[in-house]
């Protein structure tokens, strides 16, 4: 199973537009993904109505994962996407 865990980027948190930004991009990878807070239960990270459930705010830990073929890089481009704050993800990540 592929980890990464990283700090949330977006002063607001994963709330409303960077949690959509986030879910498309989830959805964009093509491979399931879960996210939580460090301690959490994880959540489908393609599910809009799960994430924003999350609360996870500027700053906090979270923790993505996946066991689908091509994990590794799906992951490093979403760790990429949160921890830097970023209003898409790069296509060169």
């Amino acid at each position: 199973m592929a980890e990464r865990r990283v700090n949330v980027g977006w002063t607001e948190g994963l709330h409303a537009r960077p949690a959509s930004i986030f879910v498309r991009a989830t959805t964009a990878s093509g491979i399931p993904v879960t996210i939580a807070k460090v301690g959490g239960d994880p959540v489908n990270a393609a599910s809009m109505l799960a994430v924003l459930g999350l609360g996870a705010e500027g700053g906090e830990e979270i923790v993505l994962t996946s066991d689908a073929e091509g994990a590794d890089a799906a992951l490093d481009r979403l760790a990429k996407l949160v921890a830097e704050g970023l209003d898409e993800l790069p296509e060169t990540v």
